[in-house]
C-alpha cells in the first residue's frame, strides 16, 4: 500500500498530464494577446504654458496637482504663449505632450497634426486705451501705440488678423512687445496708447488696468461679424459693475469679442492620460464665470483642432467606467488587459469543458484496464480442463489484484474501484469452484481407469 505522499505524488503527476498542456496553451496565448496590449501609460508629460505671471501657468499648477494625485507628475514649460505652444507640440524633438492653445491659433505654416481634448474657457480679447484716445473700434487702433505680447503669443496672433481684417497695416502703427502687467503699467504711464489682453476676467493684469480711473474699456459693436468671419471666435457681453461692482466697472454693459483655449495634445498622446486630464478639465473647469454657464465647460465646442477619439467618447459617455470606481493605475492596467480577455475566454472555454471529461477519462482508465484481466480470466475458465491450469488462472488473478490493489483512486472514483474488485472476486469463485468439483469428480473417475 502506498503512503501518504507517494499517493499525494500520483495525484499531482495525473493532474500535470491533463491540466498541464492546458495551462501551456494558455500561457502562449497569453503571451501572445499581450503583444497587442497597449503599453502603459508614461508616469510623466511635459506641458507647455505660457508666461510665469500668465493664466496658462496658473492653470498648469492646478493641472500638476491634480494628476499628482494619481501619480504622474506633470513638468510645466514656460513659453511665450499659443503660437510656441503649437510649435512645440508639432515638434516631435520637443518632449511636449500637452499644451493650452488659445482660439484661432494654428501656428506658422500647413497646420500640424494635433488634437484637441476640448475648450476650457473663454479668452475675451480686452483692449484697453486711456481717455482721450478715441478708440471706438478696431478702426480707430491706426495710428496708435500698441502693447500687443511678444511674437508668439496668442494676443499677437490676434491682434494681427483682426488688423488684417480690417485693413491696418502694421507699419500705420507702433507696435510694442509689453504684455500682462508690464502692458498695464506702461498704458498707465502713457509709454503706449493701447493695451491689448486675452486674458480670463480673473487676471490679474485685467484686475490692474480696471483699477485705473483714466483707463476705459473698448466694446466691439461689430463683434457679431468677427465671430461669423471667424468661428472660433463667440460674442459676448460684460454685464455693466462685473469687474467691480463697488466702482461700477465698467459703468455700461460692453460687447467683447472671445477665444477659447483648449487642452491640444500631440498624436500618440496616450488614451488612458486623455481620459484623465478630462476628468482634471472637469473639476477644473466646470463651475460658472463671468461668461460661463455651469458645466459648459470642458466642452467639444470652440476648438480650432480636430477632438480626439477619447475626447469624443469622454463628451459623448463620461469618464470611462473604470475610472469612475478605481485609481488611475488600476483603471488603466484592466483597460490594457480587456483586449486579452475575448482571446483567452475563447480558447479557456472549451478547455473547461473538455478537460474534466478527460480527466474522468484517464481516472477511470487506471481502473478498466484491469477489466482485461479479469476478461481474460473468465475466457480460460471455459477452456480450461485441469486443477493446473486453474491453479494458473489463480495465480494470475491474485497477482493482477495484488497490483490493482495499489492504485489509489480519488474518492469521487470509487464506487468503480470497488465494482473492479468485486468482479475479480466473482471470476476467482467461479475458478474455485470449478477447481472444486474438478477435485470433487477426480476420486469418482479414478476407479474407473
Amino acid at each position: 500500500m502506498l503512503k501518504a505522499r507517494d499517493w499525494r505524488q500520483w495525484r499531482t503527476r495525473d493532474h500535470l498530464l491533463v491540466f498541464g498542456p492546458a495551462f501551456v496553451l494558455a500561457v502562449a496565448a497569453f503571451v501572445l494577446a499581450i503583444s497587442f496590449v497597449k503599453p502603459a501609460p508614461p508616469r510623466r508629460i511635459v506641458m507647455a504654458t505660457g508666461r510665469p505671471d500668465g493664466a496658462y501657468h496658473q492653470y498648469g499648477l492646478r493641472y500638476q496637482a491634480e494628476l499628482a494625485r494619481e501619480g504622474i507628475r506633470v513638468e510645466l514649460r514656460a513659453t511665450s504663449g499659443s503660437v510656441e505652444n503649437v510649435r512645440l507640440l508639432a515638434d516631435p524633438a520637443s518632449g511636449v505632450d500637452v499644451a493650452f492653445v488659445q482660439g484661432g491659433v494654428r501656428g506658422p505654416g500647413p497646420a500640424p497634426e494635433l488634437f484637441a481634448l476640448g475648450s476650457l474657457y473663454f479668452e475675451p480679447l480686452w483692449i484697453f486705451s486711456r481717455s482721450g484716445a478715441r478708440t471706438d473700434d478696431m478702426l480707430g487702433l491706426r495710428g496708435k501705440r500698441l502693447a500687443v505680447g511678444p511674437e508668439g503669443s496668442g494676443t499677437r496672433a490676434l491682434i494681427d488678423l483682426l488688423l488684417s481684417a480690417n485693413g491696418i497695416r502694421p507699419d500705420s502703427l507702433t507696435l510694442s512687445p509689453l504684455t500682462g502687467l508690464d502692458a498695464v503699467r506702461a498704458l498707465r504711464a502713457g509709454a503706449v496708447d493701447v493695451a491689448a489682453l486675452v486674458a480670463s476676467p480673473e487676471s490679474s493684469a485685467l484686475r490692474e488696468a480696471a483699477s485705473v480711473p483714466e483707463i476705459t474699456l473698448m466694446s466691439f459693436p461689430r463683434a457679431e461679424a468677427y465671430s461669423r468671419l471667424y468661428p472660433f471666435l463667440s460674442r459676448l457681453i460684460l454685464p455693466e459693475g462685473a469687474l467691480n461692482l463697488e466702482r461700477d466697472v465698467p459703468p455700461r454693459d460692453v460687447v467683447l469679442v472671445a477665444a477659447a483655449t483648449s487642452l491640444v495634445v500631440r498624436p500618440d498622446f496616450h488614451p488612458a492620460l486623455s481620459d484623465l486630464l478630462l476628468v482634471a478639465a472637469t473639476r477644473l473647469h466646470s463651475r460658472a464665470g463671468v461668461f460661463e454657464r455651469p458645466r459648459q465647460f470642458p466642452s467639444p465646442d470652440f476648438t480650432d483642432f480636430p477632438l480626439s477619439e477619447e475626447a469624443a467618447r469622454f463628451y459623448r459617455n463620461g469618464p470611462p467606467f473604470l475610472a469612475r470606481y478605481l485609481p488611475f493605475w488600476a483603471a488603466s492596467l484592466v483597460d490594457r488587459m480587456k483586449i486579452m480577455l475575448l482571446p483567452l475566454l475563447a480558447l479557456l472555454f472549451p478547455l473547461f469543458k473538455i478537460l474534466p471529461p478527460t480527466y474522468r477519462w484517464r481516472i477511470r482508465r487506471k481502473i478498466f484496464k484491469w477489466y482485461r484481466e479479469v476478461q481474460t480470466a473468465d475466457m480460460a475458465l471455459a477452456q480450461s480442463q485441469s486443477v493446473e491450469s486453474l491453479d494458473r488462472i489463480l495465480a494470475r488473478l491474485d497477482a493482477a489484484e495484488h497490483e490493482m490493489r495499489q492504485i489509489n483512486i480519488p474518492l469521487g472514483y470509487s464506487d468503480a474501484h470497488y465494482h473492479l474488485r468485486v468482479h475479480f472476486d466473482m471470476v476467482r469463485a467461479k475458478v474455485l469452484a470449478a477447481k472444486d468439483k474438478l477435485l470433487s469428480d477426480a476420486p469418482a473417475r479414478a476407479p474407473q481407469r
